[in-house]
């Protein structure tokens, strides 16, 4: 709860983090923004470690949240100088950043007492890092002479995973529980303190739990790791498939302007131009995606490195103060969205029997075949565009066209379809698309549920004229019952008991309708529902009291 919960991450100064408390380092950390030596660094929302005045001078630069939002008065948002990520610091701005265990423990402990030598071994009773000579001290004097000391054989031994971590709202209590309500680590005065009547446990029983839920995002991340550098892969091979293919189209176009003399040499030099331009644009592109690809996959190298160290070097503790930032950006990593397919293809054609117009007073012939589709210059056809019956198979057709509004005569577009109930969010349609070859593309379906729907047509990526649009789904086409006569007194053979759904009767006693009688409506119509023409649906009997009569008139 916010009453009790108490500034953890970020419980000190940055000048006094609690890595620094009893010794430090015999080799220290160093910023790798500034590059200066740091014993105390303080870890970024994006998993990367700052030094206390890189952090200062992010705390300056950073700008709080619009106005109107509920943290515009603590919120603020910060680049981080090693990734220029957008990264959002605590409401009490650096100082409540979690220090960086990680990083600390990759150095060699220092001893507590002297402060000089490398620490060998540990004191179990008062849990101080000793080096030989002041282990050899401690067994000597009076006080100490009966504590146990172990040597220090591990690297996680060796490093600051060891060390006990202090509380700061207590600063001479141990913190070994950790608070289920609050979800931070407390200490034994912290239970009778702020953190009275919350659920709790001793730190080394929750943290398998915690660890656990890291180690499955980490198994996540890293198998887009792995689908990341497949797609990188693909991108540089599609690369040189565009290279080899450019340079294959160029020797086919030397090839041909050969036999022209000067005509066809300028020809061939205009049509390498343009060639080499559409290369350009491809590889542009190719290398856009790729560099956003490469961002992301070394941001996600980053976190995967980073929690693999957090959780094979570090202490139940430190595993739980940052499992928190850990595990927010790892979710934010593996919520990017990417396309696993390179953004461009390679097909670059050239047709030597194309007209290409006059050049130095010959007519020349070449020319590359770029056609570009233009969405928004594709249109959709049909009879019944935006009606469709339920459970009945419906259709439409749509036509590609290029630039200049010209159809492009090829398939192979990349076409998506989408269709989508308005009310319903879990009922779709699923359409299949055909490709015929020429440009057009036919586009069925089957509406399973009545109402309104929702239709997007998408030429790669893009929407296409008159997409989005409504469809009108309507009930399954029903069918007439009855029987299509020229009056109930023909149909039922003179049967007084007959009625027809038009409402007209005769006079001696007979329910249905005659010619010329009253109510018939003069022309032949429906028994089951009184409509006239012959091919329509049919809308019900009038009230059920009719019913039985109507389907006796339906059978006779």
């Amino acid at each position: 709860c916010s009453d009790c919960r108490g500034p953890f991450t970020g419980f000190v100064p940055l000048a006094a983090c609690p890595a620094e408390r009893g010794g430090g380092m015999s080799s220290a950390w160093r910023c790798p923004a500034c590059a200066e030596p740091c014993a105390a660094p303080r870890l970024l929302p994006c998993l990367h470690s700052l030094c206390a005045p890189c952090l200062r001078r992010l705390g300056t630069l950073g700008e709080p949240a619009r106005a109107g939002t509920a943290t515009a008065a603590a919120a603020i948002t910060v680049l981080c100088p090693l990734c220029d990520a957008e990264v959002s610091l605590p409401p009490g701005g650096v100082g409540q950043l979690p220090p960086d265990y990680v990083a600390l423990g990759r150095g060699r402990l220092g001893c507590d007492l002297c402060a000089e030598g490398a620490a060998v071994g540990r004191c179990q009773t008062c849990g101080a890092a000793l080096c030989p000579f002041c282990r050899q001290a401690h067994r000597r004097q009076k006080k100490t002479a009966s504590h146990a000391v172990t040597e220090l054989e591990s690297s996680k031994d060796c490093s600051q995973a060891g060390r006990p971590l202090f509380c700061p709202s207590h600063p001479s209590e141990e913190l070994r529980l950790f608070c289920e309500q609050c979800d931070q680590p407390v200490c034994r005065d912290c239970v009778v303190d702020r953190h009275r009547q919350h659920p709790y446990d001793l730190a080394s029983n929750v943290v398998h739990r915690h660890g656990d839920s890291l180690r499955m995002l980490l198994e996540s991340t890293q198998q887009r790791v792995s689908t990341l550098e497949d797609v990188l892969s693909q991108i540089d091979g599609m690369g040189s498939a565009v290279r080899v293919r450019a340079e294959a189209v160029a020797t086919e176009i030397c090839l041909f302007a050969s036999g022209y003399v000067k005509a066809i040499e300028e020809h061939r030099d205009r049509l390498l131009k343009q060639l080499e331009d559409l290369k350009v644009q491809k590889e542009n592109l190719l290398q856009l995606q790729k560099a956003q690809l490469q961002q992301l996959l070394l941001d996600m190298r980053t976190g995967v490195e980073f929690t693999e160290r957090l959780l094979t070097s570090g202490s139940d503790l430190e595993i739980l103060i940052t499992k928190g930032v850990v595990a927010s950006r790892l979710a934010k990593l593996n919520s990017v969205a990417y396309s696993t397919r390179p953004s461009v293809d390679d097909n670059i054609q050239f047709s030597p029997q194309e007209r290409a117009g006059q050049c130095c007073g010959y007519e020349v012939y070449g020319a590359i075949l770029n056609k570009v589709v233009d969405p928004a210059k594709c249109t959709l056809h049909g009879e019944d565009l935006c009606i469709a019956r339920q459970n009945e198979l419906t259709g439409f057709t749509l036509l590609c066209n290029d630039t200049t509004g010209e159809q492009m005569g090829r398939g192979g577009e990349s076409v998506r379809v989408t269709i989508t109930h308005k009310d319903k969010k879990d009922c779709a349609v699923k359409p299949t698309v055909c490709d015929n070859g020429d440009g057009t593309y036919h586009v069925s379906y089957s509406p399973e549920e009545p109402g309104l729907y929702a239709v997007c047509v998408c030429v790669k990526g893009q929407h296409v004229q008159g997409s989005p649009f409504t469809l009108t789904v309507k009930n399954k086409f029903r069918k007439h019952p009855g029987v299509f006569h020229c009056c109930t007194f023909c149909s039922s053979g003179g049967q007084k008991a007959a009625r027809c759904a038009c409402g007209g009767t005769m006079p001696g006693g007979y329910q249905g309708c005659g010619h010329g009688h009253k109510g018939h409506p003069g022309c032949p119509h429906w028994s089951c529902c009184g409509q006239v023409t012959k091919s329509s649906e049919c809308l019900g009997p009038p009230n059920d009291s009719s019913q039985r009569s109507l389907l006796r008139t339906v059978a006779l």
